[in-house]
């Protein structure tokens, strides 16, 4: 299968700063890799938004969504409330499942909830809007809230377990090209 898998908040741009000094994109972006080496052991194609460590900006990560299967993008959530937690995976209907599956695998490897309805927020639903990178066919995957401290340590501790997760989610056969 094809695959993107970009990291959110790129061009400079550090998404949210957790109270210990994390960003979101480095982060992110460093999983991002991470998810891409994973998929591609796997013999999958994967393009991602720059080299390693290199985040572009969303109007060119835009672009590499039509050349792929499937297109994820990784995030962080945050709220002023530290204990706010869980994941969530924003998609269009037609990927509701996978952004099921997508968040209730995160959800078990970092022992957090899943939010919103099984994990899945339908955009049109959300608060957020409508997103670029979820118009254009793609998933936004809000991995964990980059503002609880807790959910923060988890995702530092299994960050390599988390990207095997993405990875594996995503490769079985029954998703097939969008």
């Amino acid at each position: 299968m094809n695959f993107t898998v970009t990291a959110g908040h790129g061009a400079g741009d550090p998404g949210a700063v957790a109270k210990s000094g994390e960003t979101e994109a480095a982060l992110m972006t460093e999983l991002r890799d991470d998810v891409a080496a994973r998929l591609r052991a796997m013999g999958h194609q994967v393009k991602t938004d720059g080299a390693k460590w290199e985040n572009w900006p969303l109007v060119r990560a835009l672009k590499l969504i039509p050349q792929a299967d499937v297109a994820i993008e990784l995030h962080t959530n945050a709220f002023t409330n530290s204990t706010a937690g869980g994941v969530e995976v924003i998609s269009l209907p037609q990927h509701r499942e996978m952004a099921r599956m997508l968040a209730r695998r995160i959800a078990h490897t970092l022992e957090v909830p899943v939010r919103g309805a099984g994990g899945w927020i339908d955009q049109s639903a959300s608060a957020r809007g409508r997103l670029g990178f979820v118009n254009a066919g793609g998933l936004i995957v809000e991995t964990f809230f980059i503002s609880n401290p807790i959910e923060l340590q988890r995702y530092l501790d299994r960050k390599l377990l988390v990207a095997s997760a993405i990875a594996e989610c995503l490769s079985p056969p029954q998703w097939g090209a969008t």
